[in-house]
């Protein structure tokens, strides 16, 4: 999976916050250690067709076996990325029969096309891993929890049942201030293993990314097929910038100079024997050319705008607030100058989402945050709008072609009633010292 993509904000992508998060939390890691039997079990499975692949046998077992493992795989990628926020690339489909499935030959070619699949390897790697890691990794918080309310909930009355010789952890319960201390210790496990579930939630999302992710081949192609992908886009656009630009040349300044021309030859015509006529035409090609010139400025400020390229992104992007009717509150935090077709990119992409939140999120403020961390321009649009916005519309779309280029990434969280936040991102490094005047907020 490339990481230049458009797409909705995960669901619940980050652990839960509180203690109903926690609980979830530990809902989450018991639904992990019981979900590593199912795997063991697929794995078992796809284990004994292999072995019975010399008998015959096994080229039957095989397909079935390798879907129902690819299944549950699968169901781990999802919920890496829905509870942890951990996108985990899912490798190529499995080989599927090209002839009927009574057709035995169709099965083997099948059998045989899996043992040629990387994906079906990893998967069977990462089902003999996963239940002596991923669920062991998973049942510490788990096991600290339960062992606490044994300690919390179960002491308290039953020390006195279980006489000498009963101890909790390193005490001994033999008294009541014991039994306090046990008491008290058990709600520090329970404290100890609700605190550590998200952690362990996103360890193992991590653990998972490792054995499940796809083949670094596969990652390769996609990543040929992305970059392909990306020059046919870029040659769409630009073909279509040029037809833009010839279009606005020819109906604007290419028919103002013209009518420059003719008024100018009548004029000229005027001069010997009306000159207050050819005055007055006079008067009109001084105008006309002024429109030209306008219009000259309008279509070199649509290729790249002059204040692009003079004070860099930080001042564009506020002189795009002062052209909006909304109310935009503006944060820069650049450290300076980026690349010119980086900058380029960022500007046309924010006045985009601008022009979305103008058009269609019915918020009367935007908040339009820049930055550049860890090697990327990150730039945020937020409104309080109505929410529900399409992250496949045709002004996203355009937003997502102008970032594919650069494996830049656009995030889309606009549930419905709102609020709205698109956050872009585009891997670059700051080339000059900060020149913009815009820093701070505005």
């Amino acid at each position: 999976m490339t990481e230049s993509q458009v797409g909705m904000a995960q669901g619940d992508g980050s652990p839960g916050i509180g203690l109903r998060g926690a609980l979830v939390d530990i809902g989450r890691c018991q639904l992990l250690s019981l979900a590593a039997l199912a795997v063991a079990g697929a794995g078992a499975l796809v284990i004994g067709a292999l072995l019975l692949l010399p008998l015959g046998i096994g080229f039957l077992l095989l397909p079935p076996a390798a879907v129902a493992l690819r299944r549950i795989s699968d169901r781990y990628r999802d919920r890496a990325a829905r509870w942890t926020g951990t996108v985990i690339s899912p490798p190529r489909p499995l080989p599927s029969r090209s002839t009927p499935p009574e057709n035995p030959t169709g099965r083997h070619q099948q059998a045989r096309a899996l043992l040629g699949d990387h994906g079906f390897w990893h998967d069977l790697r990462w089902a003999w891993a996963e239940p002596a890691t991923g669920a062991l990794l998973a049942v510490v918080p788990l096991a600290l929890v339960e062992y606490g309310l044994f300690g919390a909930a179960v002491q308290p009355f039953v020390w006195r049942l279980l006489g000498d010789g009963n101890w909790y952890a390193f005490i001994p319960v033999d008294s009541t201030p014991t039994m306090l201390a046990a008491l008290l210790l058990g709600i520090g496990f329970i404290a100890a293993g609700l605190k550590l579930a998200p952690a362990t939630l996103r360890v193992h999302a991590r653990w998972s990314r490792r054995l499940l992710a796809a083949p670094h081949t596969t990652e390769l192609v996609r990543r040929i097929e992305h970059l392909a992908g990306s020059r046919a886009d870029i040659l769409d656009v630009q073909a279509a910038e040029l037809r833009r630009i010839e279009r606005d040349l020819h109906d604007g300044a290419q028919a103002r100079l013209v009518a420059l021309g003719m008024t100018l030859a009548e004029a000229t015509r005027l001069l010997d024997h009306d000159l207050a006529a050819a005055r007055v035409l006079l008067h009109e090609v001084r105008a006309t050319s002024q429109r030209a010139l306008q219009d000259l400025r309008e279509l070199v400020h649509g290729v790249l705008p002059p204040i692009l390229a003079d004070r860099g992104l930080g001042d564009a992007v506020r002189s795009l607030a002062l052209d909006s009717h909304l109310d935009v509150r503006i944060e820069t935090a650049l450290p300076g100058r980026l690349p010119a077709p980086v900058e380029s990119a960022g500007y046309f992409a924010v006045a985009e989402l601008l022009a979305n939140a103008a058009k269609h999120s019915g918020a009367p403020e935007v908040h339009i945050r820049l930055s550049h961390t860890d090697g990327a321009l990150r730039a945020t649009v937020t409104d309080e709008g109505r929410g529900g916005a399409d992250p496949d519309g045709s002004g996203l779309r355009g937003v997502r072609r102008r970032l594919d280029p650069f494996d830049g990434t656009l995030v889309l969280h606009s549930p419905p009633g709102g609020p709205t936040t698109a956050t872009l991102e585009i891997p670059c490094a700051s080339s000059s010292p900060k020149t913009s005047s815009s820093s701070g907020t505005g």
